[in-house]
């Protein structure tokens, strides 16, 4: 991987096309990531500001998951640069990322169903008092706090995990994030599993979170899920990146489009 360095330039002309003082609060450049004789990544540029959610789009194998997993410091990159608020990092490990206010959502979610809300809330990281007895009042108080703020109706924090619908885990484990202080959330799949209403309120959870400010973003194959929630949309195929667009300015046709040709319908048309 190469040697991180600032860049010199303004920040402004960004890949998404956004001018800003301040920096993206994550900015890649060049990432490229090659397992065997497969190239994963190839000179992925991207750019993720806080307040946004962006969709990762492509077919299975496009790239997306090894990104995320880059992003989580799960995998780190053969080439290529990463800068958190304009400061080149090495995203070495999940911990590293964490640090760094990054927070994962996986499509297992990672919650213990024989545990309460508030237990898988503050799992591994645990307040105690006296140093050696666990806070459970304190947990218990800023569980509800946050899944207050983010409107997740559950019966209680004190109810089991195991007893929840499958849109209220992804609330858990969305609100866990928020509870650690994630800048930045990444979600894989986060509504492949659930039905047309918890999906529903998936989306708005992610609103919701987008709303306080962090980063979104959402591997998703659901075409009507990217343009409820997306304010930008990022096409992989194949290893590379080839279309980063507003939602706004792209078509549904032309999404079929760079996911089936790689090249929006017009151009298909042409070939």
């Amino acid at each position: 991987m190469k040697s991180p360095s600032l860049s010199t330039t303004a920040y402004a002309g960004a890949s998404n096309g956004e001018s800003s003082e301040r920096p993206p609060f994550l900015r890649m450049r060049g990432l490229c990531k090659s397992f065997g004789h497969v190239t994963a990544l190839s000179e992925v540029d991207l750019d993720l500001r806080e307040g946004q959610v962006v969709a990762l789009c492509g077919d299975n194998g496009a790239g997306k998951s090894t990104l995320v997993s880059m992003l989580s410091g799960v995998i780190e990159p053969d080439d290529g640069t990463i800068e958190v608020d304009g400061q080149p990092t090495y995203m070495t490990s999940p911990l590293r990322a964490q640090e760094l206010g990054i927070a994962t959502v996986y499509q297992n979610l990672a919650l213990v169903e024989q545990r309460d809300v508030a237990a898988n809330m503050f799992l591994g990281q645990e307040p105690v008092r006296l140093g050696v007895i666990v806070d459970r009042a304190r947990m218990v108080d800023e569980a509800t706090r946050v899944i207050q703020r983010l409107r997740v109706g559950l019966p209680s924090v004190r109810t089991l995990v195991g007893d929840l619908s499958g849109g209220q885990r992804q609330a858990v484990a969305v609100a866990r994030a928020m509870l650690r202080g994630s800048r930045m959330l990444l979600m894989d799949e986060p509504t492949a599993a659930l039905g047309v209403r918890e999906s529903r309120r998936v989306i708005e959870l992610i609103q919701e979170v987008r709303s306080e400010g962090q980063a979104v973003v959402v591997i998703s194959h659901n075409m009507e899920d990217v343009f409820d929630v997306a304010d930008r949309i990022v096409v992989f195929r194949l290893g590379r990146k080839i279309a980063d667009e507003e939602r706004a300015g792209l078509q549904r046709e032309d999404l079929v489009s760079l996911l089936v040709h790689g090249c929006r319908s017009e151009e298909a048309g042409e070939r």
